[in-house]
């Protein structure tokens, strides 16, 4: 199940909302940020349905 979060790019600092499937307990993936398009990891710890919480570090 896909659940939006919103997540703060570590670079621009915007706010936006990111698609997380939460079918997945621990995530570590990159995404890019749809404002200034500099790419940063995201650390997502999920259960179905719910997102517990969302990271966003520079790489």
């Amino acid at each position: 199940m896909e659940v939006s979060g919103k997540i703060q790019c570590p670079f621009c600092g915007q706010a936006f909302d990111l698609v997380v499937d939460t079918s997945v307990a621990s995530q570590r993936f990159t995404t890019d940020c749809e404002v200034c398009c500099r790419p940063f990891e995201v650390f997502a710890e999920c259960e179905p349905g719910e997102i517990l919480s969302l990271d966003a570090v520079s790489e």
